[in-house]
C-alpha cells in the first residue's frame, strides 16, 4: 500500500503468503495500511531485531507475525519492540503446526504475543484483531469494525431462514 502502514504483517518464509494472504484481505477490506515483510528469527535474526526496533518510528501500530515450525518470529519480534504483537502459528511441519502453536503461546512473563489460531483462521482472525486496536483511537474504523460485526451476525440470521424454509419443505 501506498500509505505509512498501521501494520507490519512479518513472514518467515515467503511460502506462508497462502495463509498470511488471509491477513491482506482483511486489512483491506478495512482500508488500513499495511507492509507485507520478510523476516526469519532464525535465517535472518539481525533483520529481524531491526525491523522490530524501527517499527514504530515508522509509524507501525500493531504487528502480526506468522511462521511455521518452532520458529519464535511473534516472540522474537516482541523481544524488541513494545508494540502489540500478534503471532499466527503456520501448520508448515508434519506437526501440523502444534509446534509453531505452542512456540507462539509459550511466552516467558515479560514478553507478551497475543496468539491466533493455527493456519488461515488465525490469520484472519489476527488481521480482524490488529483493527479491534486500531479501532481504539480511530472512530472511523471502529464505525466500520461494528458494521462488520453487523454483517457477520446477518449472515448468520440469513443462512438460519434459509435452514428454516428447507425444514419446512421437508
Amino acid at each position: 500500500m501506498e500509505k505509512t502502514p498501521q501494520v507490519y504483517i512479518v513472514m518467515g518464509s515467503d511460502s506462508d503468503l497462502p495463509v498470511m494472504g488471509e491477513a491482506v484481505k482483511i486489512l483491506k477490506e478495512f482500508g488500513v495500511p499495511y507492509e507485507l515483510v520478510l523476516a526469519s528469527a532464525h535465517r535472518s535474526p539481525g533483520r529481524t531485531a531491526r525491523l522490530a526496533a524501527e517499527a514504530a518510528g515508522r509509524g507501525v501500530r500493531v504487528i502480526i507475525a506468522g511462521a511455521g515450525a518452532a520458529a519464535h518470529l511473534a516472540g522474537v519480534i516482541a523481544a524488541h519492540t513494545s508494540l502489540p504483537v500478534i503471532g499466527v502459528p503456520i501448520d508448515a511441519t508434519p506437526l501440523q503446526g502444534l509446534d509453531a502453536l505452542l512456540s507462539t503461546v509459550q511466552m516467558p512473563g515479560g514478553v507478551p504475543v497475543a496468539a491466533m489460531a493455527v493456519g488461515r483462521p488465525g490469520a484472519k482472525n489476527a488481521a480482524l484483531f490488529a483493527v479491534r486496536i486500531l479501532a481504539l483511537t480511530d472512530g472511523a474504523l471502529k464505525v466500520r469494525l461494528e458494521s462488520y460485526i453487523r454483517g457477520m451476525e446477518a449472515e448468520v440470521e440469513r443462512k438460519q431462514a434459509v435452514l428454516d424454509q428447507q425444514e419446512k419443505v421437508s
